[in-house]
């Protein structure tokens, strides 16, 4: 499918209120047609999704540490790995150490998590990732752990007001990126 083509059907997927605000931009280079380019997506005019680009106003993430550290990652803990956790030490620890204990784990499996999907992005091709998008349902899309298809199903209008105001703890445990235009889509509701 042609880079105009694509372009013209994930538009008329964006959600009425970022028409005009969201593009999709390529770049092309005439003289090397088996070369791909880059494609990124822009938001009032600034490149916002864009994997080389040092501008970027969101935060990749380089190390598992980084993630651990970084204040603004908040891991909801469930009581059932809080129990977990104390079944793992045989009751021997306090209950504060034990929500520590738990917490850690959760947050080092959504890091690596974080970690894989942000290196499969910078791999992936945007034009390869977008045809998918336009071909499976929006629930995939929204659910899968690449992070251009769930940006794709954030901005898409098939996406309604109450199901993006439900998201709400779920996208907390995304990319910075996703939260970035999950908080850009609940700003036009």
């Amino acid at each position: 499918m042609s880079w105009s083509k694509l372009k013209q059907q994930l538009e008329g997927f964006l959600c009425p209120a970022l028409q005009g605000r969201v593009e999709y931009r390529a770049t092309g280079y005439r003289y090397l047609p088996d070369k791909a380019g880059l494609c990124y997506i822009a938001v009032d005019k600034k490149n916002v999704l864009n994997m080389s680009d040092a501008t970027t106003l969101v935060k990749w993430y380089q190390t598992e540490l980084e993630i651990k550290n970084d204040p603004d990652f908040h891991v909801p803990v469930s009581h059932e790995e809080i129990e977990a956790a104390r079944i793992e030490t045989k009751g021997k620890v306090p209950e504060d150490r034990l929500r520590v204990i738990a917490r850690s784990r959760k947050i080092s499996e959504y890091a690596k998590e974080l970690l894989s999907a942000q290196s499969s992005l910078s791999k992936s091709n945007f034009v390869v990732v977008a045809t998918k998008f336009l071909s499976i349902s929006i629930e995939e899309s929204l659910e899968s752990p690449d992070i251009l298809l769930n940006i794709l199903a954030l901005i898409d209008r098939r996406v309604g007001k109450k199901r993006i105001l439900n998201m709400n703890e779920k996208m907390r445990l995304k990319h910075p990126i996703v939260q970035y235009f999950y908080e850009l889509r609940r700003s036009t509701l």
